[in-house]
C-alpha cells in the first residue's frame, strides 16, 4: 500500500497531494498541512521542532502528517518538498541567456559566502561564546563529532586546536563516537557538529558523552532542535542549506567560522602558551616543505 501510495505521489506536485489528502487529516494535522501550503518556499529550511512550533502543534503530530501524506520522516518529506522547488526554479530559469547565467552564477557563490560569515557573526551569542571558551580552557580533551560534511569540518578543527597545543581529536565514524563517547568524563568537552541540528549518529553519540558527564558544545544552524535539548552550550552558525543543498559551501564556511572563533578566542587566553605551541608544531613539519 505505501509503495503504491508513493507511486502516485511521484506523478502530482507535493502541494497537490497535500490537498487531495487535505480531507482525511485530523484538524491538528491540518494545521501542520496550511502551514506547508502557506509557505512552501521555507519549510524545506525548519528543522521539526520549528515546523511544530509554528503550526501550534506537537512534534509527533508533525511526523504522523509526514506519514499520513506518504513519507517515512520528516527528512524524507523535506527532501521532496526541495525537489518541487528546485524543478520550479528550473523552470523559471529555462529561458535565461547563458552568458548572464554564468556571471549571475560567479556572483551568487561569492554572495553566499560573504552572506554565511555575515550570518554567523549576527546569529553568535557572545555570552554562550564566553562560555564555550572556558569549558575548552579547562578542559583535559575536547573532541570534534561531526559525520558527512561536518564530519570535514571536525577534521579541520582538529587540525587548529592541535596547532595550538590542545588535546584533540576529531571523530567522524559514528562506531567510533559512541565508543570514544563512552570513554569520557567531566573533564572533557565534546563539540558536536550538524547543520541540521536533527544528525541522528551525531546525537546518538552526544548523548552517550552527555551521561558520562562530559560537557556537550553544538554547532548548528537550528537553535531549536534536537541537538539543543542536549547541549551546555549552542553556538549557532549561518549558511542554512535545504536537502537538496547538502554539504554547501556556505554552511560549511558558516561552520569554520566558528571554530576560528573558538580557536583564537582561545590562543588569546592563553597567549604565551599558544604561541609557544604554534611554534613548535611549526617546526615539527618543517622538513616536509621543500
Amino acid at each position: 500500500m505505501q509503495v503504491i501510495q508513493n507511486q502516485k505521489q511521484a506523478n502530482k506536485p507535493i502541494k497537490t497531494y497535500i490537498n487531495s489528502c487535505y480531507p482525511s487529516l485530523t484538524k491538528s494535522e491540518q494545521k501542520v498541512a496550511d502551514l506547508v501550503l502557506e509557505k512552501m518556499e521555507n519549510v524545506m529550511y525548519y528543522s521539526v521542532t520549528d515546523m511544530a512550533d509554528m503550526a501550534g502543534v506537537g512534534e509527533t503530530t508533525v511526523l504522523r502528517f509526514c506519514r499520513k501524506i506518504g513519507y517515512k520522516a520528516y527528512q524524507e518529506f523535506k527532501l521532496a518538498i526541495a525537489k518541487d522547488q528546485s524543478a520550479v526554479q528550473n523552470d523559471q530559469s529555462e529561458n535565461s541567456d547563458e552568458h548572464v547565467k554564468q556571471e549571475n552564477f560567479i556572483s551568487a557563490i561569492a554572495a553566499n559566502s560573504i552572506s554565511a560569515i555575515q550570518e554567523t557573526a549576527s546569529m553568535l551569542d557572545e555570552g554562550a561564546l564566553e562560555k564555550a571558551l572556558e569549558l575548552i580552557e579547562k578542559a583535559r580533551s575536547v573532541h570534534f563529532f561531526g559525520v558527512g560534511t561536518s564530519g570535514l569540518t571536525a577534521l579541520d578543527a582538529k587540525n587548529r586546536f592541535l596547532r595550538i597545543g590542545r588535546r584533540t581529536d576529531a571523530v567522524i565514524d559514528s562506531h567510533i563516537q559512541a565508543m570514544t563517547a563512552s570513554t569520557l568524563t567531566s573533564e572533557d568537552v565534546v563539540i558536536g557538529l550538524t547543520v541540521s541540528g536533527s544528525t541522528k549518529d551525531t546525537i546518538d553519540s552526544l548523548k552517550i558523552a552527555r551521561e558520562n558527564g562530559a560537557n556537550i558544545i553544538s554547532i548548528t544552524y537550528y537553535a531549536r532542535s534536537p541537538i539543543t535539548k542536549i547541549s551546555d552550550v549552542v553556538l549557532l552558525s549561518g549558511g542554512k542549506e535545504s536537502p537538496m543543498e547538502g554539504g554547501s559551501l556556505a554552511a560549511k564556511i558558516g561552520q569554520l567560522f566558528v571554530i576560528d572563533l573558538l580557536c583564537t578566542g582561545l590562543a588569546l587566553r592563553t597567549k604565551d602558551f599558544s604561541l609557544s605551541m604554534k611554534e613548535r608544531t611549526a617546526r615539527s613539519v618543517l622538513d616536509k616543505i621543500y
